[in-house]
């Protein structure tokens, strides 16, 4: 699936960008405790961001790539909502931020079992 290529493509680029930027830039605004937040969101973009890609390349091998999609747009949910809840949490130190964390790591989860149905 092209989409999910071009997606998961576009999501690497920019958690490259997002890193170098953290690693730059924000090295010395932010405190340490900061800065390892915002590293965590960085790791978890990259994850996932190769997670899109190999779904897109995988998606014409499995039975379902339909739902092969789905788990694409949820890992690509959990990026928006895990990885930038904490770039933003980190950015302006705005703890309530915190709280929208767990909801991309549910749309993880749901992409991860969401492939495991495709595959089965």
């Amino acid at each position: 699936m092209q989409t999910l290529v071009i997606l998961g493509s576009v999501m690497m680029f920019l958690a490259v960008a997002l890193g170098a930027f953290g690693a730059h830039a924000l090295k010395r605004k932010l405190s340490a405790d900061m800065i390892k937040i915002y590293e965590t969101g960085v790791q978890y973009h990259i994850a996932h961001g190769l997670g899109i890609i190999l779904l897109g390349l995988f998606a014409e091998k499995l039975p379902s790539s339909s739902l092969v999609l789905t788990a694409g747009w949820l890992l690509f949910t959990g990026i928006l909502l895990f990885s930038g809840s904490l770039y933003t949490l980190s950015i302006t130190g705005v703890r309530k931020w915190g709280a929208v964390t767990p909801l991309g790591g549910v749309a993880f989860l749901a992409g991860w079992i969401t492939l495991l149905f495709a595959a089965l």
